[in-house]
């Protein structure tokens, strides 16, 4: 977990002010009990975490696709090749949505605009440290991802759903 306490505090509001915006269909479904606080997201976000990432075309189409996302002080940040479709559409049109659903008992949903950065230096090379030291467990030249096009998603909404396994076991029963 990679948060300061600041972090926390600003994620949580995000979350509120999310929750209390949304519509009563989301909120039947992702009741109060079924929330996670930020606490708890950012214990659980650790690591590389599969996103599927939508983005915009110039005739408004979203066009979505799996990156490697990271939870990295209470946002997501991603990456991609400079060059990809995915970074030209963020380049003209930075609005973004994001999923990270590992299976249907957890899932995190931002909405929000992406920021592009430069991984190296970014929060004093603490987003590197992050970066390297995940891919460098699985890859030789895990550096070399640093040269990829990364991303924060400065996010406008966020939401959380967690289901817990035994009330899991009793609906698929």
């Amino acid at each position: 977990m990679h948060e300061s306490r600041d972090d926390l505090v600003r994620l949580q509001s995000l979350l509120d002010r999310s929750y209390e915006a949304a519509g009563p269909h989301l909120r039947e479904g992702i009741t109060p009990e079924r929330r996670l606080t930020a606490e708890d997201l950012a214990g659980r976000l650790d690591g590389m975490c599969l996103l599927t990432l939508a983005t915009v075309t110039a005739d408004g189409r979203p066009i979505n696709g799996p990156v490697d996302g990271f939870f990295y002080r209470g946002e997501w940040y991603f990456g991609s090749s400079p060059e990809s479709l995915r970074f030209r559409h963020i380049r003209k049109r930075p609005q973004v949505s994001a999923t990270y659903l590992p299976g249907e008992e957890n899932s995190v949903t931002t909405h929000g605009r992406a920021v592009e950065i430069d991984a190296r230096t970014h929060d004093d090379g603490g987003f590197a440290e992050v970066v390297v030291g995940y891919y460098s467990a699985r890859f030789d030249g895990a550096e070399a991802m640093l040269d990829s096009a990364y991303a924060r998603i400065e996010a406008e909404r966020m939401f959380t759903f967690h289901l817990d396994p035994a009330e899991a076991a009793e609906l698929s029963s």
